[in-house]
């Protein structure tokens, strides 16, 4: 690192669990975040901020002026605009030292197989259930770690999915594909801003600590808040023996 790296990232690198070692692995460290929207906006600012060399963000809408109080990566000179170019617009502006690749497209599976295989981590912002069993599958294949979240209206739910770990369970353990109860959550409707915050904010924690291997990541369990009370519960996640993501097809894949 040079003089300036080491100013920008003496806050990291002050911390023994990072130090310059650390450091320079968020450098060299390549992030995948799918949605630019209310949970994407933090994740993203926060990675770019930490130092993370490569950030892709992948997002097919445009910015709209309902979207500007939640989504903070972007603001009202951007409406109409590309929510990837105007988050890439954002991210530089905060650290001009990163890369960002900007993909304004709903990934078809094959894509989205090649951006997976080719990153360190791999946060799902998105807001649609289709596109989060097809992230999940891509993480599987690959074995990826994926950091999954979601927030409706006052509620919000993070947690990881170690899918290196074959005993890890997946997204699809959780909410099968055709379980009508992952519908309750979800970004279409009302929502609480701070909340997208609160929620991103966590999955960014939680790539960063899978980028530098240092504590405890949410792999495991599903922690949930209530917005209203403030209250947050904590629920085991266990693998679905029968899952026929990681359970069947996992174990068939092969490198």
């Amino acid at each position: 690192m040079n003089d300036e790296q080491l100013l920008r990232y003496s806050r990291h690198i002050f911390l023994p669990q990072i130090d310059i070692q650390g450091q320079e692995i968020l450098i060299r460290s390549h992030a995948l975040i799918i949605g630019a929207g209310g949970l994407g906006s933090p994740v993203a600012m926060y990675l770019a901020a930490s130092g993370v060399g490569e950030i892709t963000i992948c997002d097919s809408d445009e910015v709209d002026l309902t979207n500007l109080q939640r989504q903070i990566v972007h603001n009202t000179r951007a409406i109409g605009t590309p929510k990837a170019y105007s988050a890439k617009k954002s991210l530089l502006a905060i650290n001009p030292e990163i890369n960002v690749i900007a993909l304004k497209e709903r990934v078809d599976e094959r894509k989205l197989s090649r951006l997976v295989a080719k990153t360190d981590v791999v946060i799902d912002a998105s807001d649609n259930f289709v596109t989060r069993h097809a992230v999940n599958m891509a993480c599987v294949t690959h074995k990826k770690q994926l950091v999954s979240g979601a927030v409706s209206h006052f509620s919000g739910q993070v947690t990881t999915f170690n899918l290196c770990d074959i005993n890890s369970p997946c997204y699809h353990c959780l909410f099968q594909e055709n379980n009508t109860e992952e519908g309750n959550v979800h970004c279409t409707t009302g929502v609480f801003s701070p909340l997208v915050g609160i929620i991103g904010c966590i999955q960014a924690a939680e790539a960063l600590k899978i980028l530098l291997n240092i504590g405890e990541t949410l792999s495991g369990r599903l922690i949930l808040l209530n917005g209203l009370t403030m209250e947050w519960r904590s629920i085991k996640l266990n693998k679905d023996p029968m899952c026929p993501v990681c359970s069947i097809l996992g174990s068939k894949i092969s490198f």
